[in-house]
């Protein structure tokens, strides 16, 4: 097999080990790329290609996190991981198991470790390499190595996602929300939604957002059932989707182009959070991208030229957390 074939054959492998140590498509592909680099250069032929190109692709996915981090603390609002359509690295015995670390929540953890622990738990636990191998990738003791996998864990364990275990009802579960939200439902919203249900938005303050986080389930319920026929009604489309292994959702515009994702935690029946990434930035990999604020000035003005004149009560749609300069 010709160095080409090896590398091909075990890129699957070295995206998903960088994007879960990163939580980013972009910066994940771009490790793996510096890979076949580090890949093509090499003058020697190791004995295992794939003990020396997941070695590689980890230290590189090490020295690009800890970049990004300082990055990460001064980006607007809140941050989250890329939405990541399917993970290419396939293992039927565990594909539950892979869904599970790749969620949003699971990702969203592993952003409270030091970029050294975020590897090693990335290697240990969720791609199962020995202590031997992932000592001489990161450079570190096998000793260290098992002192940082059980310090990983513990902080891991004490905030762990915890998901409808029935992935089929999960699926239903969603399948009902979306369609409540298409219909602009409030009462079967209400239902669906966990009483501290949570919407959180990421726009890198680079799209419109009415919110950074909003709580409760009718806050959440009025909102979406304020913006869902208006959005429809300027031929937007909400396209039910698995993003990051769980229950989620793409909206496009008329044309066709990406506007957000949203992925879905489900727990005990409901809707317990809704992470929205608007933020264009971390689409680009869906897709054509749609001028949000061009959506958003749509779906306002059907709104109020065709919608129900709005309640005094009811969420305010007009005022944004974010404008094209970053003022207000």
């Amino acid at each position: 097999m010709t160095r080409i074939e090896q590398f091909e054959d075990l890129r699957p492998l070295l995206f998903s080990i960088a994007y879960r140590i990163l939580g980013s498509v972009s910066e994940a592909e771009d490790a793996v790329q510096e890979t076949w680099l580090r890949w093509t250069a090499s003058t020697t032929t190791p004995v295992s290609a794939k003990a020396y190109l997941c070695a590689a692709v980890t230290r590189v996915s090490i020295n690009v996190l800890r970049s990004a981090r300082l990055r990460r603390e001064h980006y607007v609002g809140p941050w989250l991981p890329e939405p990541l359509l399917g993970d290419p690295y396939q293992d039927p015995q565990r594909s539950a198991e892979l869904a599970d670390s790749v969620s949003m929540a699971a990702l969203l953890l592993l952003e409270r470790l030091s970029p050294l622990e975020r590897a090693i738990f990335v290697l240990r636990e969720v791609f199962a390499f020995d202590f031997p191998e992932i000592a001489s990738t990161v450079g570190r003791s096998e000793a260290a190595c098992r002192q940082l996998a059980v310090r990983a864990r513990r902080h891991m364990d004490e905030g762990r996602p915890r998901f409808e275990a029935d992935r089929k009802r999960r699926e239903e579960l969603a399948a009902r929300f979306l369609d409540a939200v298409r219909d602009g439902s409030v009462d079967e919203l209400r239902e669906l939604l966990a009483a501290d249900v949570q919407l959180i938005g990421d726009s890198g303050g680079k799209a419109p957002q009415f919110a950074e986080r909003i709580v409760g389930v009718e806050n959440v319920a009025r909102m979406l059932a304020a913006l869902a026929a208006p959005f429809a009604r300027v031929g937007g489309v909400v396209q039910p989707h698995q993003l990051n292994g769980q229950p989620g959702a793409i909206f496009r515009d008329q044309e066709g182009k990406v506007v957000n994702t949203w992925t879905l935690d489900i727990l005990d029946g409901q809707i317990q959070i809704i992470r929205s990434v608007i933020n264009p930035d971390k689409l680009a990999h869906l897709g054509p991208l749609a001028d949000t604020w061009i959506v958003l000035r749509d779906t306002q003005q059907a709104r109020t030229t065709t919608g129900p004149r709005p309640k005094p009560d009811d969420v305010e749609l007009t005022e944004l957390d974010a404008t094209r300069d970053g003022s207000r």
